[in-house]
């Protein structure tokens, strides 16, 4: 997986492409994480990423964990079919800010 970061304003934007799994979650994790120190509003972009898996999953909870501890907001964007069924089962949909 690749993550390609950049600045929109106040609002950090991470493109993240390829898979989001057992392999590639503590990546995210690292990069993820800490970013929410300062910045307010973190969005990721999935308009590239093909699969997550419950590695993945479990990044974006610690994710949206810490963007409510710091006051901040976390949003997904360009969210696939596939991807979103995978949220709506695992009832991610109802946890996460997708839009």
């Amino acid at each position: 997986m690749n993550i390609n970061k950049t600045q929109n304003g106040d609002k950090t934007v991470f493109t993240l492409s390829g898979r989001l799994d057992t392999t590639t979650a503590p990546k995210l994790q690292e990069t993820l994480i800490p970013e929410f120190d300062t910045a307010k509003q973190i969005e990721l972009n999935f308009s590239e990423l093909a699969y997550v898996s419950s590695a993945g999953l479990r990044v974006l909870l610690m994710g949206e964990k810490a963007a409510k501890a710091k006051g901040a907001s976390l949003t997904l964007v360009n969210v696939s079919d596939e991807i979103m069924e995978v949220f709506e089962m695992t009832g991610f949909a109802e946890i996460l800010n997708v839009e």
